[in-house]
């Protein structure tokens, strides 16, 4: 019995939807939700990136703001940006595109922007309140897989689950957010003992080791869920790259009852929960009720 195959990319589009809808409501209460991406330096994987959020944002009817820095620019010239865009009230998610030339700190920046704004949920603060069970600002991957597995599931309570992986991006939040929906969760990662034991008692695997296809089909509980949040280009015959994730999908596709593909699994999902983000942290900034559907 093949596993059923979890589609992120109709998903996400189903997300964007939503989203869509609701910023036409708020925008008809005179609120349009805006949105800030900063990219320092020339790399090309980002650039790509942010050509396809700002795309993205403003077919979802949101105000889109790109601020580019040159390579060369000092950390307070980023610090200076972050300090304008927490001060304007148009903008109400604030993104910084990771990785950071070398002068510039990353967590320096990444403490700056306004937490009611990190729509990356990686400020401090948003970890604080997530970790403690508050409303917070949630990572963009670990909101998108918890979307999937309710969309499959419904309710979540009282299933094992087992993330491979201790990440501050996904790891640590992933398990977080699963906890917050009943689930009994193990973190699990490259020294745990006896690992393939491990991740066989599980109901729901999620996968974000950074390893290629790690995660082998003997290793699951039959009609286990499995979210691959892997994307590692490994190199083929030809020459070429192609794109794999954390689990070896042909042998974990025979035993588990579903799975997300890599690609067209979680990564859709990045961005559509970015927006799902901006679309809350808009309406908490004007006491409006939250978004349904759209937050942990």
């Amino acid at each position: 019995m093949a596993a059923r195959v979890i589609d992120g990319k109709a998903f996400a589009a189903t997300v964007r939807g939503k989203v869509a809808e609701q910023v036409a409501a708020l925008k008809a209460k005179g609120v349009t939700p805006g949105l800030a991406v900063v990219l320092v330096g020339e790399d090309p994987a980002s650039q790509v990136y942010v050509r396809s959020k700002g795309k993205q944002t403003v077919e979802a009817g949101m105000h889109s703001v790109e601020k580019r820095l040159p390579a060369t620019a000092s950390e307070e010239e980023v610090l200076a940006v972050v300090a304008a865009l927490n001060a304007d009230p148009a903008i109400h998610g604030i993104l910084v595109q990771l990785p950071l030339p070398k002068q510039v700190g990353e967590a320096k920046v990444l403490a700056a922007i306004d937490p009611a704004k990190d729509v990356d949920g990686f400020h401090i603060s948003n970890v604080g309140l997530l970790g403690t069970g508050q409303k917070a600002m949630v990572p963009c991957t670990p909101l998108g897989c918890l979307m999937l597995l309710r969309d499959l599931h419904g309710s979540l309570s009282g299933m094992e689950a087992v993330v491979i992986g201790r990440s501050n991006i996904v790891g640590k939040p992933m398990a977080q957010l699963l906890l917050g929906d009943s689930c009994t969760v193990t973190i699990a990662h490259s020294r745990t003992m006896d690992l393939p034991a491990v991740v066989r008692r599980a109901d729901i695997v999620v996968a974000a080791v950074g390893r290629p296809e790690m995660v082998k089909g003997d290793w699951l509980k039959p009609g286990a869920t499995v979210i691959d949040v892997g994307i590692n280009r490994t190199p083929t015959e030809s020459g070429k790259d192609r794109l794999v994730g954390d689990c070896d999908y042909a042998s974990c596709a025979e035993v588990a009852g579903a799975i997300t593909p890599v690609p067209g699994g979680v990564g859709p999902m990045t961005i559509a929960c970015l927006l799902a983000n901006t679309l809350t942290a808009c309406c908490r900034a004007n006491g409006l009720p939250e978004p349904e559907g759209l937050t942990a």
